[in-house]
Formats: structure tokens, C-alpha cells, sequence
């Protein structure tokens, strides 16, 4: 009995500390990104799902009628450039961005909303 005790508790004790190793070495190495288009933590995550749920609603009005395809591939091709260029000045700068900068991107990113609105209150043609 002693001995079934022993071997448990030393097979629990090595997994314990085995663990923290196993899921170390699956975690990307340092300096490898992450593969295009696949969404991580941070401002640059959140980005990426505003853009997925942008397209999501983009797509959705293609079938309700609202909006063409080529409506909508001309919004989604002008947001991943903003956004491209956004990131583009961010990394640029070290990862700051001035006010003015940043006003910048953002009555650009809300140019392109009324546009997108307007386009889909409008009859699709």
C-alpha cells in the first residue's frame, strides 16, 4: 500500500512541475509573429475583430440588398488600407501617435462610416 502511495505521489509531484515547461515551449518564440490575419491581445486585436465584424455587416447588407458587392469590396479594400496605414505611422513612430495624428485617422475612419451609411441607405443598383 505504502509503496502504491509512493509511485502516485511522485507521478503527481513530476506532472506538477512538468507542466509549466510543457506550455512554455508551445508559446511562439520571441520575434516570431503571429500568422496574418489571426486576431491576438492589445489595440492591434481589437483592430482586427472591428474589421471582421465591419466585413460581417458589410456582407450581410450584400444580402439583404442593401449595398452591391462591389460596394462592399470597395469599403472593406478602404478600411484594411486605413487601417494598414494607421498601423504603418504607429510603428513608424515607435508605437505613439501625436493628437493631430491621431484626429487624422480618426475623421478619416469617420468619413468612411458616412459613406458606408449613405451607400447603404441608398438603393442598391
Amino acid at each position: 500500500m505504502r509503496f502504491k502511495i509512493a509511485v502516485l505521489s511522485t507521478t503527481l509531484a513530476s506532472l506538477l512541475l512538468a507542466a509549466p515547461t510543457l506550455a512554455a515551449q508551445e508559446a511562439l518564440p520571441d520575434g516570431q509573429k503571429h500568422p496574418a490575419g489571426e486576431c491576438h491581445g492589445g489595440k492591434e486585436g481589437r483592430m482586427f475583430r472591428k474589421l471582421a465584424r465591419m466585413e460581417h455587416r458589410l456582407d450581410r447588407a450584400v444580402a439583404k440588398g442593401r449595398l452591391t458587392q462591389a460596394q462592399a469590396d470597395q469599403f472593406k479594400a478602404e478600411a484594411r488600407q486605413l487601417r494598414d496605414a494607421f498601423q504603418a505611422q504607429r510603428q513608424s513612430s515607435g508605437g505613439q501617435l501625436t493628437d493631430a495624428q491621431k484626429e487624422q485617422f480618426k475623421q478619416r475612419k469617420q468619413a468612411l462610416r458616412e459613406k458606408v451609411k449613405a451607400a447603404m441607405k441608398a438603393p442598391a443598383s
